[in-house]
């Protein structure tokens, strides 16, 4: 079982991250969000930067730059406007620290997911088959959603470093 294991991983070794190659994306399908109101942005949603300190700013420029070499964000155009700031923030876990968007204002003019995502014990009852149970860090996949113009002007996120 172990060797099959290995060979299935072996096989699909492309679908595996690695930090010398920008992320995939998911095929086929576009993330999008529909908006409940007419205009393209309500504008409650500029807002400035947090305030941060400088070695939370050194943290926050040092996750840039390594989501940019995966390929995941981009330095907005001087020309391009966006449609929505989104503010960031820096948050720590395990003495970690991460990039958090603030989207709950865009939140409040979007239609509500059909399918939200399941609870954690809905998803662990479907194991009960399982031959192998592995834990993989999935913590980039949500940075493989492809995304929609219209989602992409929605999603920009303002830092002290410039629009993303």
């Amino acid at each position: 079982m172990k060797q099959q294991l290995i060979n299935v991983l072996y096989t699909y070794k492309n679908a595996l991250d690695s930090d010398d190659k920008p992320l995939g994306s998911i095929r086929g399908h576009q993330f999008y969000i529909t908006l409940t109101i007419d205009r393209s942005c309500p504008l409650v949603l500029r807002k400035p930067a947090y305030p941060a300190s400088p070695s939370t700013w050194e943290a926050l420029e040092e996750h840039i730059q390594q989501l940019r070499k995966l390929v995941v964000l981009r330095k907005v155009g001087n020309r391009e406007e966006p449609q929505a700031i989104t503010t960031v923030d820096i948050a720590s876990k395990n003495d970690k620290l991460r990039m958090i968007g603030d989207f709950g204002e865009l939140n409040i003019y979007t239609v509500p997911d059909r399918y939200p995502i399941p609870r954690a014990p809905e998803t662990f009852n479907q194991f009960y088959k399982a031959k192998f149970i592995t834990s993989m860090d999935a913590l980039k996949g949500f940075n493989q959603n492809a995304l929609t113009p219209k989602a992409n002007k929605l999603l920009r996120i303002f830092t002290h470093f410039g629009f993303y």
